[in-house]
């Protein structure tokens, strides 16, 4: 199996393969990507056979920063009209590793979405013919996963259980909250879903902790924040909800995110300021070197051009200011389900 399907938020094609095909190559696993603008997904082309196969087990999806979700692919269907789509799936994951479950997906794209019909009238069919087929799940390091572009246009293949994302789209379906005051607040929420390990969260995000809040108004960082029952310092010019003012947990300064200082340590920094990404970086080193907070979540603000090579090196020289500070420390970066033109960086401590 040499190819590797990975898919991605639409119009971020271009970043996903220079992102793969760098961390392919230093990963052993040389390769090139089958591309197209807008599609939602890219094909990463092994020169192995097994190629594929060998990529996904030498490298972390974790480390991954434009990917939503991937798979190793068995086999690309390309039907007549109106044909039998079970035999050809059954026919492709008859021929692969052991797997548990089956994920029907489909491109983030209007088209895509257009799918979720079709998905859901072909479980029921699709899942009783796979059960023969399917090992228990402790003896399944896969499950299976069919990509739908058409109704007779789909890819099949397997995705790693123990390193991919949890979620078959890449992603948590999350709800707007009713009083939140702004539809930023689900960057925050699926950020800490994404970024940091479940076992971990409960220890990481606890009421009463202290935050800042640089750049909150109106408020949709701030609300996650409240919400968890810490209380927060928001940095911002412009007013904030009332609602979270109201619940005494809120201390609004107007004044200069950047300039701002903590009069000491802080449990939670979050940023999500309009702004070019290498000043955040800048502002988010002094933060974190400074100890004056101990865990942070930051947006960087895409440039319209070369996103993975400028996310690459402002991440590399993040990392290099917090190894020449002595720090043990964490760092993810995803580009969220809820982010546009941005990425989601969280830096914490080091897990003991």
């Amino acid at each position: 199996m040499q190819q590797l399907l990975i898919t991605c938020r639409a119009g971020l094609e271009s970043d996903i393969a220079a992102e793969i095909q760098g961390k392919a190559a230093a990963a052993g696993v040389p390769g090139f990507v089958r591309a197209q603008a807008n599609q939602g997904f890219i094909v990463f082309e092994g020169y192995q056979p097994d190629s594929a196969e060998h990529l996904v087990q030498r490298l972390p999806f974790s480390e991954l920063i434009f990917a939503r979700q991937w798979m190793v692919v068995l086999s690309h269907v390309q039907l007549e009209e109106k044909a039998d789509r079970v035999s050809p799936i059954l026919e492709a994951l008859g021929s692969g590793p052991a797997f548990h479950g089956c994920w029907l997906t489909f491109p983030d794209t209007n088209d895509g979405k257009s799918l979720s019909r079709l998905t859901r009238k072909l479980e029921r069919p699709l899942f009783k013919a796979l059960s023969p087929l399917e090992k228990s799940p402790g003896k399944a390091g896969w499950v299976a996963q069919v990509f739908f572009l058409s109704g007779d246009d789909f890819w099949v293949g397997l995705t790693p259980v123990k390193n991919a994302s949890p979620w078959e789209l890449g992603y948590p379906r999350l709800r707007q909250p009713s009083t939140a005051p702004s539809r930023s607040t689900l960057k925050l929420e699926e950020a800490w879903l994404q970024l940091i390990p479940e076992h971990l969260r409960a220890i990481y995000i606890k009421p009463f902790q202290k935050a800042v809040d640089l750049g909150a108004a109106p408020g949709g960082w701030t609300w996650q924040l409240v919400h968890r029952g810490m209380q927060v310092v928001a940095v911002d010019n412009g007013p904030m909800d009332k609602g979270l003012m109201d619940s005494g947990q809120v201390t609004h300064l107007r004044e200069d995110a950047f300039t701002y200082k903590p009069p000491r340590q802080v449990d939670w920094l979050v940023c999500d300021i309009v702004e070019k990404p290498a000043r955040v970086a800048e502002l988010m080193e002094r933060w974190l070197t400074k100890g004056w907070c101990r865990f942070a979540v930051f947006n960087l603000k895409l440039p319209m051009k070369k996103r993975w090579q400028e996310v690459d090196q402002i991440l590399t020289r993040l990392r290099d200011e917090l190894d020449a500070a002595g720090i043990q420390y964490q760092l993810a970066a995803r580009q969220l389900y809820h982010d546009r033109e941005e990425i989601t960086v969280f830096v914490g401590p080091k897990p003991v």
